[in-house]
């Protein structure tokens, strides 16, 4: 493959990719700014109405979906996009995420229509290109699911000693937003914050709920609804949770030690077929060159490639075992 190929091919992507970067940063300047005038007008109406039903609901209510979140979400699979940012913390729109995801799949297709010579490359290189933002999106998530499931049987002590000093619950969940690390912290805050402004408190417990999907929270959320419904020693029944939640996630550890053999021979047949192609290559070049030099040689280093994508995707659906 001549070094003008793989040039022009990278400078496309570089092109494309820096392009993408830059009109989503703009994008999103243009948003956020947007979106502090809408807060700044709100707040002026709300100030000149005496505080009713509906002058409380408009302080609690969250801003409706873009037209652009509106249209994409008929896609089942992009339905729970804006979710799946919300639980990676990240300050993404919805907007901003599918500028980035057009952008790569352009610049991906583009570049792997360069370096085949083929508009297949570039019918592959896009939904390539496109999925990276989501799926990196999908691992943020993920890892800080884990952290929060790591974090809260802490957090639940934290809230269980609270009470038996005589605090109320939400000085409970104020003493876990001062004192438990991130990300725990910035959940409890935020139920904090919201009953402090005037939400009910179970209200601010359901959408606790909502943004982190645990089952873990949500059977914390249900002990504390049915406590205040009919009432109880709280502090006992949070220290209950607590060695639940660690029991659940000891048992959770297990299986990853039980299916570590599966994971690594997923990584092993992932990686096995690159590097042997890697090390053929090095030493017999002439017997690789004909692979990149035909046309459908260079179709089959895509197929393969594919394909080995799905294996690693399918061994790691199999070997996800959730309860």
């Amino acid at each position: 493959m001549p070094l003008s190929t793989w040039l022009v091919a990278g400078l496309i992507f570089l092109a494309v990719a820096l392009g993408t970067i830059a009109i989503a940063l703009l994008f999103e300047f243009l948003q956020e700014r947007l979106r502090a005038r809408t807060v700044v007008k709100q707040l002026h109406e709300f100030s000149e109405q005496a505080y009713t039903a509906e002058t409380g609901a408009l302080v609690r209510q969250q801003g409706d979906a873009g037209w652009l979140e509106r249209e994409f979400s008929r896609v089942p699979q992009l339905r729970d996009v804006s979710r799946i940012l919300r639980e990676a913390g990240s300050s993404w729109s919805f907007q901003t995420f599918i500028v980035v995801s057009i952008g790569l799949g352009m610049a991906f297709g583009l570049a792997l229509g360069a370096f085949s010579r083929s508009i297949i490359g570039v019918l592959v290189g896009f939904p390539i290109g496109a999925a990276i933002p989501y799926l990196i999106s999908r691992f943020l998530a993920g890892r800080r699911r884990s952290k929060l499931e790591e974090q809260l049987p802490d957090a639940i002590d934290l809230m269980g000693r609270a009470m038996r000093a005589g605090h109320p619950l939400s000085s409970g969940f104020k003493m876990v937003a001062d004192e438990a690390p991130e990300p725990i912290a910035s959940e409890f805050r935020q139920v904090f914050e919201e009953q402090r402004f005037g939400l009910p408190f179970d209200d601010s417990l359901l959408s606790l709920g909502e943004r982190v999907r645990l089952s873990d929270i949500r059977i914390l959320i249900t002990a504390i609804l049915i406590h205040r419904q009919v009432g109880g020693n709280l502090a006992e029944v949070l220290d209950n949770i607590a060695a639940l939640v660690r029991e659940r996630f000891k048992l959770r550890r297990q299986l990853r030690v039980i299916t570590a053999q599966g994971r690594l021979s997923g990584y092993v047949l992932g990686l096995m077929p690159f590097a042997l192609g890697v090390a053929i290559f090095i030493v017999n070049r002439q017997y690789m060159m004909p692979i990149f030099e035909s046309e459908m040689g260079r179709y089959m280093l895509v197929g393969a490639f594919i394909f080995q994508i799905l294996g690693y995707l399918w061994i790691r659906k199999i070997l996800d075992i959730e309860f």
